[in-house]
């Protein structure tokens, strides 16, 4: 008697690991989708431990890690995202692992004005203009990022090193690589953007993207 209901508790158990598989085809939010799956994973590894189903076990093991470590993402990226505040000092550092560094001195240009858009720069050192529009970029910040989200694709404006600088360089592959490695720098970047285009929007004739 024992046996058998140890036999239906466990084929039970297979048959929620079913349903919840299924009910995440429904799941419209991606963090309840991975919670989800995780409790599916945990039913079936059961299921498929006591009845030694070995594949069913390993490919069950292997959603289970692949669906915690993706809710570990999202809500590390939710809690950034409540964190930020507008008073936030973005973080642009991580552009030094990806972009390609460059020594530039004092009085080069980095790009010109109507120059084709392949590139945003972080100025890990010295200090940039943007002519002809007075403005200045310092040390740790970014610049060159606007023509990314423009449909024109080239430089409104030429951008000239005032003292010797470090620059390291983004072009578009790397920059869209480290958006998705980096939530913390993605949305550094967004914000930066936000507000430039909510001031050119207020102050069209003072406007400053590259």
């Amino acid at each position: 008697m024992e046996l058998i209901t140890a036999h239906y508790i466990i084929e039970a158990v297979g048959w929620l690991a079913v349903l919840l598989k299924v009910a995440t085809l429904s799941m419209h939010s991606m963090i309840r989708l991975r919670m989800l799956a995780m409790v599916s994973s945990v039913c079936f590894i059961i299921y498929s431990g006591v009845l030694q189903i070995w594949p069913l076990l390993a490919i069950e093991i292997t959603l289970l890690s692949i669906n915690a470590f993706h809710l570990y993402q999202f809500i590390a990226l939710r809690r950034l995202v409540t964190d930020l505040t507008d008073d936030s000092k973005p973080d642009f550092s991580a552009a030094m692992t990806y972009g390609q560094k460059s020594v530039i001195k004092a009085g080069d240009v980095i790009f010109k004005k109507g120059d084709p858009v392949d590139s945003l720069y972080y100025l890990a050192e010295g200090r940039v203009e943007v002519e002809d529009q007075h403005v200045y970029v310092d040390a740790g910040k970014i610049f060159g990022e606007m023509a990314f989200f423009n449909s024109n694709a080239a430089r409104s404006a030429t951008v000239r090193c005032l003292e010797d600088a470090i620059v390291y360089e983004l072009n578009e592959k790397r920059f869209t690589r480290l958006q998705y490695e980096d939530p913390e720098f993605a949305m550094a970047v967004m914000r930066l953007v936000t507000r430039r285009l909510v001031a050119n929007a207020a102050h069209p004739q003072e406007a400053h993207s590259e």
